[in-house]
């Protein structure tokens, strides 16, 4: 007999993924560029040329097995060696290379994390707004997830909610910074007094607690600002980083697991995370994509044109009425929606080929996601298509 578990989910697939079948549906009947899709977070700048150079030179220098066959538990040895040194630069961190783990993208280093610092039935907190697949990813692994309320006027995390909300049976707390969907960064200010709830919470508990941070769009910064480094302010950090942004190459699934050195069990941890794999079938992260990330891991690709359109977005929709925290990172918007259901907001945005996010799965009602991680030409071609929209609809 079939899993009933996943034979459940087929009806309940991820809205993204759904709604992107839709706009390559729609681009075949009317032509790509008549289709403003912005819906999945798919990298649309070119990765930097160095990362192509050192993948072929790669291919061409070295033998097969080190870059076509299997490695270390832990990942590439000189590989991890260079991440570490590179965070620890660039951040003041004293990462060993023993306190990595080399993972199929952030999703990867998630799901290990999570089955690291919990055991079936514990809790993980996360906040509103949240990536949908949090809920797959902590659920599937037999632990429950809770949601903190959003803070809307600036999505930092509310932390009155989560007080409320915060029990013992938490474990871990799962934050994303810069966040997907709404683009917040959270401050220094913010992760200090993050950092100070969780050691006061593990003194009356009477239990370590974890900080699971997921990193992908690190880089990925608007305005000046700055992230600072979650796992600076807290011991128990796990750091989950993808190169798919940073370095464009999403198809490539490569990212680590950092485990934060002041927490005294890091390359403990480090090593129970290869025992996770063999659960998992993860069976470590491809050799030749280890390799090139790790000696490009201070390059990023050009993000320029992401800033770009979040600027012409940004301005046209708020001079259309929309309310919107403006983005200080990633390559997502989150505006409110012009009517409380937001569904029925993006069901009446398809009318004009606007294809949006509708703002449920993300944990928080009336709002809508935009994804402008595509060409700045089709942005300033959508700029009429939301003119019409608004001016009809609304």
């Amino acid at each position: 007999m079939l899993s009933k578990k996943y034979r459940a989910m087929l009806g309940k697939g991820s809205v993204i993924m759904e709604l992107s079948a839709f706009a390559n549906a729609r681009a075949r009947e009317i032509g790509a560029e008549n289709v403003f899709d912005f819906s999945l977070g798919n990298p649309s700048v070119p990765a930097p040329g160095a990362y192509d150079e050192r993948i072929a030179s790669l291919l061409k220098s070295e033998p097969g097995k080190a870059v076509h066959g299997y490695s270390q538990g832990l990942g590439n040895r000189e590989a991890r060696e260079k991440i570490a040194a590179s965070l620890n630069r660039r951040f003041g961190m004293n990462y060993d290379p023993d306190d990595l783990f080399m993972t199929c993208g952030a999703a990867g280093a998630l799901a290990h994390a999570i089955r690291l610092v919990t055991e079936p039935g514990d809790s993980v907190l996360t906040f509103a707004p949240h990536f949908p697949e949090y809920a797959p990813y902590v659920t599937l692994a037999d632990r429950r997830l809770d949601v903190v309320p959003a803070r809307e006027e600036d999505f930092q995390i509310h932390f009155d909610a989560l007080e409320e909300i915060m029990r013992p049976g938490v474990q871990a707390v799962l934050i994303n910074t810069p966040n997907n969907p709404s683009g917040a960064v959270y401050s220094a200010e913010t992760l200090k007094k993050l950092a100070d709830f969780l050691l006061r919470k593990e003194r009356e508990y009477g239990h370590e607690l974890w900080l699971i941070s997921d990193e992908p769009y690190r880089e990925i910064l608007f305005d000046g600002i700055r992230q600072a480094y979650p796992a600076r302010f807290y011991p128990r950090t796990l750091s989950c980083y993808s190169f798919s942004k940073s370095l464009s190459v999403p198809g490539d699934r490569i990212g680590y697991l950092a485990v934060n050195p002041a927490c005294g069990e890091s390359r403990a941890a480090a090593r129970m995370a290869a025992q996770i794999s063999r659960g998992l079938g993860h069976d470590s992260a491809a050799a030749l994509m280890q390799r090139a990330a790790a000696d490009c891991c201070d390059l990023t690709a050009d993000f320029s044109v992401y800033e770009r359109n979040m600027n012409l977005l940004y301005d046209e929709l708020t001079a259309l009425g929309f309310s919107i925290v403006r983005p200080g990172g990633t390559f997502y918007m989150f505006p409110r929606s012009l009517e409380p259901d937001a569904g029925e907001f993006c069901r009446k945005a398809m009318k004009y080929d606007l294809v949006l996010v509708p703002s449920d799965s993300f944990g928080v009602p009336g709002h809508f996601r935009i994804a402008y991680c595509t060409e700045t030409a089709k942005v300033e071609r959508s700029l009429d298509a939301w003119r019409r929209f608004v001016k009809t609809e609304y």
